[in-house]
């Protein structure tokens, strides 16, 4: 475990720590609602874990970074976003998949739009989107957001 998960972890233990001496039931309640949403997402970090291990178990490190690595482009970023635009995954589970593509040979760039799209955009979530907002707008929102999350990318590869 690195630091910086020793220090989130000691951080919200000593806020457990507090939430009791203040309130005893509220804490409890807190602690089954959490326990319930851990149970209710546990099914999808499985999933998660093992695209993960089949990733990358079946696709060499050689093709993930020649597909979205340095070397792939801006084509590699479009195909990324579109990914993570039509993908309906939590973003919190999304992290440690980001994680092991870095570690992969994936750029900064090609990662940082597949987490940015997956939480800007929603190709899965576009129908209620529309009979909400109409069709105009939820479409001109998801565009909008797609452009925009290609440039965050961009320069977060810049910058990292």
């Amino acid at each position: 475990m690195n630091s910086t998960a020793i220090v989130i972890n000691l951080f919200a233990f000593a806020c457990l720590f507090i939430s009791l001496l203040k309130n005893k039931e509220k804490t409890k309640q807190s602690l089954r609602v959490a326990v319930k949403s851990f149970v209710r997402v546990l099914p999808m970090v499985f999933i998660i874990i093992i695209f993960i291990g089949l990733l990358l178990g079946f696709v060499p490190k050689s093709q993930i970074s020649r597909l979205i690595g340095e070397q792939a482009g801006f084509g590699g970023v479009f195909i990324v976003a579109l990914l993570g635009a039509v993908l309906h995954i939590p973003s919190l589970i999304s992290f440690p998949l980001a994680a092991s593509l870095i570690e992969s040979g994936a750029s900064i760039t090609s990662v940082a739009v597949f987490i940015t799209s997956l939480t800007m955009i929603g190709v899965v979530t576009l129908p209620l989107e529309i009979k909400i907002l109409g069709k105009n707008i939820a479409l001109l929102r998801n565009g909008i957001s797609f452009g925009i999350a290609i440039i965050i990318a961009l320069i977060m590869g810049a910058i990292l």
